[in-house]
């Protein structure tokens, strides 16, 4: 399975998530455009930010508009990971007015949702700049938007975590009592890995897992939900140790407000599922020019 998902073509996947939206948004018919605009009527038409930001989703609003009117004409001005003001402007369409107006809600909807999560990121990566710390995304995700989104985090300065469960161990709370113990989890996961070699990561909440996490030779750790006090002992017990030292994600409860404090404890990681899940879509307009 890892494998079929690993090698899927994105250019596919994006493509059937667009004609989805298409189907979606124009059932059997724009009828306000249909009605209302002209078949012959051409014309120029440009998207706008309305607020400051970083854009994203510029592939994914671009083939809305390939996929629905091969003959339309897309003049990029921005591409992925750019800042925009208010004002500036995105992109240029010039064809068919009815094309661009019935692509217009669905290429938007791309454009804005995923620019607003690059904006988002972007802000986490300034929050901790210098601090040699990153920070990363998570799994909470859109159904069926997690490349796109992952690909707008990056593009803004983000790490991406690991795509899905196939690509990357992460043991948690729930694989440890079941399997019993952490390590008897490591233990396992490194005997599975010896086949297919991925990242194996767990999670602890305390001092005491950390050290059971370090005798089982863990090579990433989760510190999960603990205090900045807690963080900065977990960072200075790991340190104590030999090296090579395992690389440390704080986890759980990080905001704008705080992710520079956590960055501070000196772990090399802290991963943000507000990134994706609670970003406000950036204000973008598309505006008929003549």
């Amino acid at each position: 399975m890892s494998g079929d998902r690993a090698a899927e073509d994105p250019t596919l996947a994006l493509d059937a998530l667009v004609d989805r939206a298409l189907a979606e948004d124009l059932g059997d018919g724009d009828r306000t455009t249909e009605w209302t605009v002209p078949e012959s009527v051409r014309g120029t038409a440009h998207i706008v930010a309305r607020a400051a930001g970083v854009v994203a989703g510029c592939d994914a609003a671009g083939r809305v508009f390939e996929r629905l009117d091969s003959t339309l004409e897309l003049h990029w001005l921005v591409s992925d990971g750019s800042a925009v003001e208010p004002g500036d402007e995105v992109v240029r369409l010039e064809g068919s007015l009815r094309s661009i107006l019935s692509g217009e809600r669905a290429a938007l909807n791309f454009l804005a949702q995923l620019s607003g999560v690059a904006t988002l990121a972007a802000a986490y990566a300034r929050a901790v700049e210098g601090t040699g710390c990153r920070v990363t995304d998570t799994r909470k995700t859109t159904a069926g938007w997690r490349a796109l989104e992952k690909a707008a985090a990056a593009a803004a300065g983000v790490v991406n975590h690991r795509m899905g469960l196939y690509d990357m161990v992460l043991i948690k709370e729930n694989h440890v009592r079941a399997s019993g113990g952490i390590g008897a989890a490591l233990q396992a996961a490194r005997e599975g890995a010896v086949d297919e070699p991925i990242e194996i990561e767990i999670e602890v909440t305390n001092e005491a897992e950390l050290d059971e996490a370090l005798a089982g030779g863990a090579g990433r750790i989760l510190l999960d939900n603990m205090t900045l006090d807690q963080l900065s002992r977990a960072v200075r017990r790991v340190r104590s140790t030999p090296p090579p030292w395992p690389v440390l994600e704080a986890s759980g409860g990080v905001t704008l407000e705080n992710v520079r404090q956590i960055a501070g404890t000196g772990v090399d990681l802290v991963s943000v599922g507000a990134i994706t899940h609670s970003a406000p879509w950036l204000d973008l307009s598309l505006l008929v020019l003549e």
